[in-house]
């Protein structure tokens, strides 16, 4: 007679977060009473500006109008507060010198912008704003930068014109490869496939190039690079109403709290990790190389109480070095890799961890299991390695309540964690649909629960938002984020290691 499954479920306490004084859950609570936990040198915030012509004033004015409070005009007002102005949130002031504006001529970007889907008039437009960018990039650059752009150049996206034949036919078939892959979940939603393509590597990285994306690698290169911020029409001119979207308060919210951090601050600090814990993310990016072929390059993201995120790129992979349809590490690469990031710890901290978690999205395989332990024996005390994915587990909740996030759930040997999922504290759960968890598994003994609450501090690290909760770990979203800005990049050339400049 077969034993029925052990079910558990248990609720994990939310992980705060620590603010300049302070601790809480919620960002839009804790920055107006505790401030950021770390300023911006001298309470200014020097932003440069490139835009058209006719529309500099127009950016500038909502730039600045940051600093002033703007009434919320939301639905629900315990998840959407007021903006209480730059100045009370962040302990800052954005200012926009006319000596930092760079307008871009009009005449010549209509005529361009016509021709924006043909390879030339694409690299044309890149020319002409990542000129007037690099222009900010003197001896005393802004502290950011924003690009202004129209919707149409926004959304800009065109296929890469430096495949081949045959390695668009490559990509094809292992975008088809993907598709089905996500098929396997439980009837997938838009939402479900982008989820899933969030976790691993995408042929459409490479397939197409984004404008932005574009802008941003090819600014990110020079000597006195700083973050890029890109404004879109739609962010600026949306309607300020309830059915409009988000209200200008809440977009004000994420905007600020964005240039604040690109600037230099750190909003806020997870509270409830271990201090002097490396947490790495292992990533897998489509690459094309100088000489033809598509590879992988492996990418590290690091994470930690002690040092800011940082990223380091890793061995490059042959594409047929994958198992399971994914690739992976050889036992040397992987060492070689985790040498890397515990060399770079050393360097900022002074001293190497205590303990080291590698997160990866799909499982490890024993020659990364053996390579990342060869990497950290004789060095880190522990090395957890923890792998997450997409599942089409779904749990349901008596009554009309979606379940909670931090649900805690173990079915026989298999274990669940909801990072996203109703919020207490808003009293509703901020999802078009059932809340989707993660499954999460170890390659070694420890554990799990301890393990999953480490997973769900690292989803309030994503300064590009200020809800505060995330679907993902920073270690996982980083790498992303790290890949996108890659397929811009060549074979030998590594991304940024800051975070400030993907996020």
């Amino acid at each position: 007679m077969t034993e029925p499954l052990k079910v558990r479920i248990e609720l994990l306490d939310e992980p705060e977060i620590a603010f300049g004084g302070g601790r809480g859950v919620e960002p839009r609570k804790g920055l107006p009473t505790g401030g950021p936990s770390a300023g911006v040198a001298g309470g200014l915030v020097r932003l440069g500006l490139v835009a058209l012509e006719s529309e500099t004033a127009e950016a500038k004015h909502w730039l600045e109008g940051l600093n002033g409070f703007i009434a919320a005009r939301d639905n629900n007002a315990k998840r959407f507060p007021n903006w209480p102005g730059a100045e009370k949130a962040l302990r800052v002031r954005f200012e926009v010198a006319p000596s930092l504006v760079r307008p871009i001529n009009e005449q010549k970007y209509k005529i361009l912008v016509d021709r924006r889907h043909t390879t030339e008039g694409f690299d044309e437009l890149l020319e002409l704003f990542s000129g007037r960018i690099t222009g900010l990039l003197s001896d005393q650059p802004p502290s950011c930068i924003v690009a202004y752009l129209p919707n149409e150049l926004a959304d800009l996206r065109l296929a890469n014109p430096g495949l081949s034949t045959e390695e668009r036919r490559i990509l094809e078939a292992l975008r088809a490869e993907e598709e089905s892959d996500q098929l396997s979940l439980f009837q997938p939603s838009p939402e479900d496939r982008q989820r899933a393509d969030a976790l691993r590597a995408t042929a459409d990285e490479l397939l197409f190039r984004s404008f932005y994306r574009a802008l941003k690698a090819r600014v990110v290169s020079h000597a006195n690079a700083v973050p890029i911020q890109v404004l879109r029409h739609d962010t600026v001119r949306r309607p300020d109403g309830k059915g409009q979207g988000q209200s200008r308060a809440t977009r004000s919210w994420n905007i600020a709290t964005t240039l604040f951090y690109k600037a230099g601050g750190i909003p806020w600090r997870p509270a409830d990790l271990p201090r002097n814990v490396c947490f790495i993310g292992i990533s897998f990016h489509h690459l094309r190389r100088r000489s033809g072929g598509i590879v992988y390059a492996s990418v590290a993201q690091a994470v930690s109480t002690e040092v800011e995120p940082f990223a380091l790129k890793g061995a490059t992979i042959d594409r047929e070095q994958r198992r399971d349809r994914q690739p992976y590490l050889l036992e040397d690469q992987a060492r070689d890799l985790m040498v890397d990031v515990l060399d770079h710890y050393r360097n900022v901290v002074g001293v190497a961890p205590d303990r080291v978690v590698v997160h990866k999205t799909t499982h490890f395989q024993p020659e990364e299991i053996a390579g990342f332990h060869r990497g950290t024996n004789q060095v880190v005390a522990a090395c957890d390695l923890i792998w997450m994915r997409e599942t089409s587990f779904r749990l349901l909740r008596r009554g009309f309540e979606e379940p909670c996030r931090g649900t805690f759930c173990t079915v026989g040997n298999e274990t669940y964690l909801f990072t996203v999922g109703r919020i207490a504290w808003w009293g509703e759960y901020p999802g078009p649909h059932i809340p989707a968890p993660l499954q999460i598994g170890s390659a070694n003994e420890t554990d799990l629960r301890a393990r999953a609450r480490e997973i769900l501090a690292l989803t309030k690290v994503d300064w590009n938002s200020t809800d505060g909760v995330s679907r993902y770990p920073i270690t996982v979203s980083f790498a992303r984020k790290v890949g996108l800005g890659m397929t811009e990049l060549s074979e030998n050339q590594a991304p940024h290691p800051s975070y400030r400049f993907h996020a």
